[in-house]
């Protein structure tokens, strides 16, 4: 018999990177309402502390860890913070910090650029999973959820970089999820479209009101749901990656992007 409880992360821990706005904040503030004690973590200790505050006001348990995940030595000391903070376990990991910091064609792009979508895209999703993947594997299990993008599935104009990363976090998730079925630690990917976030906005952010309005009207245009999704329609899904709902489920992707892959509406080309 079907057992909802299932979906309860009571008693869980977990880690949420990213976690200051955002994807992040809404599966850090989700986690927390389903139940689980939650460590945030970015680079920006304001936007944690507003996760952090938004959470202890519905009696949530939480708290923010300082850190550059684009950098070994503080994914190290985040995840050795974390085990301390969350009583030695962490059963949840989402893997969400990202970045896009600049749109560059691929005949445009340089070293400088290549390098900080990929330390953190990447380098630190991998080697904080391998960190926390340790730590799961002696406590016998766990969950890690991996934020991709559909730009993984498909790349996007002029942003290149970021979409060769994104299709690089997919293939950490099968590459992990293949290894760590032994231990039972299920690695599962999130692969969201246009959501309304700062990194979304940033697309239009730099124009004059009106041309930013119509860039932003041209992007729900071209999705057949007729809207942006919001960070609260991602956390639904991460918390179902997260709790015992989902002990069957690994390697699996989750598209949730308003029906855009499947679309045969045409993008516009930046």
């Amino acid at each position: 018999m079907f057992d909802l409880n299932k979906f309860s992360l009571k008693g869980k821990t977990a880690i949420v990177t990213g976690g200051g706005r955002g994807i992040g904040k809404a599966c850090a503030v989700g986690f927390a309402k389903a139940g689980a004690k939650v460590a945030v973590t970015s680079r920006k200790i304001a936007d944690l502390e507003a996760t952090v505050a938004e959470i202890k006001s519905f009696g949530g348990e939480a708290f923010s860890i300082q850190a550059h995940l684009g950098k070994m030595e503080d994914i190290q000391k985040m995840v050795a913070t974390a085990v301390e903070k969350l009583g030695g376990r962490i059963d949840i990991l989402v893997n969400n910090a990202g970045a896009s910091p600049a749109t560059a064609s691929v005949l445009e792009s340089d070293e400088r650029l290549w390098e900080t979508v990929m330390n953190l895209n990447m380098k630190g999703m991998y080697f904080t999973s391998q960190a926390v993947a340790n730590i799961m594997k002696k406590q016998g299990g766990g969950k890690i959820i991996n934020v991709a993008s559909i730009d993984g599935f498909k790349p996007e104009p002029g942003v290149s970089i970021y979409s060769i990363s994104k299709a690089g976090a997919r293939m950490i998730t099968r590459a992990f999820a293949a290894e760590l079925i032994p231990h039972n630690i299920q690695v599962n990917t999130i692969a969201p479209g246009p959501i309304e976030t700062k990194m979304m906005n940033s697309h239009w952010a730099h124009l004059p009101p009106k041309e930013a309005k119509k860039a932003h009207d041209m992007v729900t245009r071209m999705l057949p749901i007729g809207r942006i999704g919001d960070p609260d329609e991602i956390a639904g899904a991460a918390i179902y990656l997260a709790s015992d709902a989902s002990n069957y489920t690994t390697g699996a992707e989750i598209v949730i992007d308003g029906g855009l892959l499947i679309s045969t509406i045409a993008a516009p080309q930046a």
